[in-house]
């Protein structure tokens, strides 16, 4: 009995010790070529975005951007490097891609009672671009020699299961913490209010997850425990004097206005 006592302790603390091992990067992540990233970007957003989706008005994309460009400014972000495409979906959804890009669906826009939102939500995308999480993501459900594999063509299969991983299911919850600290992190550096991006997961978790539009509340699951910690990491972080105004409520409304 002592034996086997000893054996299940000795499990279990090699266990907690391996857990605590970040695995993607030291089975070689790091060594992602930025070649084949660029591939397997490129082939993600050809397969999630059919020609004419992608939304080129000026009227929502400006807007959109010089948001994206503030948050990065203020950071010390690549703004330049970071590709932002907005979709003619309903779904209220957004994610991150290899290859720094970003998409945001329409529905999510309009989903968003103030700009405050969309930088929260867009904030925790460029997150998870920032701290690596997109490659960490595939290299662990798909894995990292089969995507660099398929990059290289013949791979037509494999990659419509990268881009259905990466659209449609959560990344696990240390991560997605993560993500979220950093937001807020971001946000406050750019004296962007970040509570109410804590509005937006609670607006998520009144809805319906049956509801098959709301995309990012069934790929970002407990979003009333996500707001809650959010806003006690803005209790506990040191906050700007005042936040900025970044479109009046009118000029916000004319910016959905304009999907």
């Amino acid at each position: 009995m002592l034996q086997g006592l000893a054996l299940t302790g000795s499990f279990l603390l090699l266990w907690q010790a391996l857990d605590r091992v970040e695995w993607v990067e030291k089975l070689g992540v790091k060594a992602f070529s930025a070649a084949t990233e660029k591939k397997i970007g490129d082939f993600l957003i050809d397969t999630l975005v059919p020609p004419g989706d992608e939304v080129n008005d000026e009227e929502i994309k400006h807007p959109t951007d010089s948001l994206a460009r503030k948050i990065c400014r203020e950071n010390h972000i690549d703004s330049a490097s970071l590709k932002i495409h907005i979709v003619k979906k309903d779904d209220i959804n957004a994610f991150a891609l290899p290859d720094r890009h970003l998409v945001i669906y329409t529905g999510l826009i309009k989903f968003c009672d103030s700009p405050e939102e969309l930088c929260g939500v867009m904030a925790h995308e460029m997150a998870h671009i920032e701290l690596e999480h997109v490659v960490q993501k595939l290299a662990k459900e798909v894995g990292l020699s089969v995507l660099i594999s398929a990059a290289g063509g013949g791979g037509t299969e494999i990659m419509k299961e990268a881009a259905k991983t990466l659209s449609s299911s959560a990344f696990d919850r240390k991560l997605e913490k993560a993500a979220d600290f950093k937001a807020v992190d971001y946000l406050l550096k750019a004296r962007i209010n970040p509570e109410p991006f804590s509005d937006f997961l609670y607006k998520m978790a009144d809805k319906n997850p049956a509801m098959a539009n709301y995309t990012w509340l069934s790929t970002h699951p407990d979003s009333n425990e996500r707001a809650e910690y959010i806003l006690e990491r803005v209790k506990a972080s040191k906050k700007p004097d005042s936040y900025i105004v970044l479109f009046s409520a009118a000029q916000w409304e004319k910016i959905k206005g304009a999907l």
